[in-house]
């Protein structure tokens, strides 16, 4: 994905899909996913502010943002439960955006998702609750 601020926005958001997944398993987790996600919508406003974005258009911008979170988390969980094409085309769509990716570099995040994600299932929400997080390797 490019280094812009939308391919960065993308990881940033294949991440915490990641992590709100694993959360949203235990109930316990409600209030610290909240908290977390609020905490990254606060983020987002700061870099908006500091990259130069006006006041008035702040708060659109990050409603923005958020609808696109949605729609990345909504289009990552049903590419997960489905079959490999259909991950790779919602990652060909979102995590890549506007590049046209090669195949390969597809399949290797396509590979990582899905690795990534079974891994946090095992991973103990405990050590998520205190700030620790491993996705595993990078593709």
């Amino acid at each position: 994905m490019p280094d812009t601020v939308d391919g960065r926005f993308e990881l940033i958001a294949l991440h915490a899909f990641l992590v709100f997944e694993r959360l949203k398993r235990d109930r316990s987790a409600s209030g610290f996913a909240q908290s977390l996600f609020d905490l990254m919508f606060a983020d987002f406003d700061r870099a908006l502010r500091e990259m130069g974005t006006g006041d008035l258009s702040v708060g659109k911008e990050v409603r923005r943002m958020a609808e696109a979170f949605y729609g990345r988390v909504a289009a990552y969980e049903q590419a997960l439960a489905g079959d490999e094409a259909g991950l790779r085309d919602a990652l060909r769509r979102n995590l890549y955006g506007t590049a046209d990716p090669a195949a390969p570099a597809v399949a290797r995040a396509a590979s990582y998702l899905r690795t990534a994600a079974a891994g946090l299932a095992a991973f103990p929400v405990s050590a998520l609750l205190q700030g620790s997080v491993d996705f595993g390797p990078l593709p």
